[in-house]
């Protein structure tokens, strides 16, 4: 029988939404509400509920360790989160994060744009950023062929027809989040 390879997980996640008193909306008599945080995780995109080790404030952006080892400043992983469970605060702060995400890891998504192919006969990874048609597709493909991307700012300058990649890249990060589409990209199922 074939070994399963362990699944790589989340070790650090930022700070999305804190909630010092839990949810508004949980009305159970005589129940403890316990502080919660939404978090999104670093290298899978993962929304995250966690659970902060007593007395313990975070505010959006702050950095936490949620891997394996002794954590300083979450307590547990209580479990992933559906995007419409996001509080309004968490859901203004996602694209800034998303965003800086996206900027500290450039070489990951543009080798992305240099390494993607086909997933049918008629449609192509490419094709499932927002606002990339066959035609922008094939010109990414045409300009790879000759040479691979180095940055953002490379391909803005030699495929005139796509002008903002980390845009693309961002908004597809969303849309996964969101369950847009079926086919995932960079966000963990």
């Amino acid at each position: 029988m074939m070994q399963q390879k362990p699944r790589a997980r989340e070790e650090y996640a930022i700070v999305l939404d804190f909630l010092q008193h839990g949810y508004a909306e949980d009305l159970r008599p005589f129940h403890r509400k316990e502080p919660v945080v939404q978090a999104i995780g670093k290298t899978f995109f993962t929304l995250l509920e966690l659970v902060p080790t007593q007395d313990i404030a975070l505010k959006p952006y702050d950095e936490v360790y949620i891997g394996e080892g002794k954590r300083d400043k979450i307590s547990y992983i209580k479990g992933t989160l559906p995007f419409f469970r996001l509080t309004q605060t968490a859901k203004t702060e996602i694209n800034f994060i998303i965003e800086k995400l996206v900027s500290a890891n450039e070489a990951k998504f543009v080798e992305f744009i240099n390494k993607a192919g086909p997933i049918s006969l008629r449609a192509h990874m490419l094709e499932l950023l927002p606002g990339v048609g066959k035609r922008h597709a094939e010109e990414l493909l045409k300009e790879r062929a000759k040479a691979v991307f180095i940055s953002f700012e490379d391909i803005k300058k030699r495929v005139s027809s796509v002008p903002e990649p980390k845009k693309l890249i961002i908004q597809r990060i969303i849309d996964e989040l969101e369950g847009k589409d079926r086919y995932r990209l960079f966000v963990r199922a």
